[in-house]
């Protein structure tokens, strides 16, 4: 049985879902580039469960999305986690955060686990702040061995830092300064 979720998890949720976008932060480095992150929740009726559709693309290629997945994100043990799937064929769901009711064609049965890439949050004054285990996400991108996550989750912000390393703890892909200032559009 699904236990009623926390004012927390409510609100972290909340934080999580909208439009997002780095754009300011691109126009003063070049080192990133500027990228739109839409979260839209999904699944709504499953009561006690929380589920986002995220998109990820280039604000040049919005219809483009080079990153697409579903998070569950959950409260266990004193700590929020968000659950990382993928499912195939993801195009054909691109701009699917637009609609009403995305996803609406799937169910969590269809969805894989990308397992030990969870990334786990605590509160942190008005915010949440965590990441994935330290070599725990498998990553084949580039190279690389694993791939680390470092989020902030705050109410109009959310900072990203997703970076890949290779076999012997190289970094070999994402941004090497720091993580991406989304900040929430809407």
């Amino acid at each position: 049985m699904a236990q009623a979720a926390s004012k927390d998890l409510k609100r972290l949720v909340s934080y999580m879902e909208g439009r997002f976008n780095n754009g300011t932060q691109a126009k003063k480095d070049t080192n990133y580039f500027d990228i739109t992150l839409n979260m839209k929740r999904i699944w709504t009726k499953r009561k006690g469960e929380h589920w986002l559709y995220v998109e990820q693309a280039v604000t040049a290629a919005i219809e483009r999305p080079y990153r697409q997945r579903v998070y569950k994100v959950y409260e266990k043990d004193g700590e929020f986690v968000s659950e990382v799937y993928t499912f195939e064929n993801p195009m054909r769901f691109a701009g699917a955060h637009k609609k009403a009711k995305p996803l609406s064609e799937l169910t969590p049965d269809s969805l894989e686990l990308r397992d030990g890439c969870e990334v786990r949050l605590k509160k942190e004054g008005k915010g949440f702040k965590g990441s994935t285990g330290r070599q725990t996400c498998a990553s084949e991108r580039s190279g690389a061995k694993y791939a680390t996550a470092e989020v902030t989750v705050q109410k109009k912000l959310l900072v990203s830092w997703d970076r890949g390393f290779d076999d012997k703890g190289d970094q070999v892909w994402g941004a090497t300064e720091g993580g991406y200032y989304f900040v929430k559009q809407k």
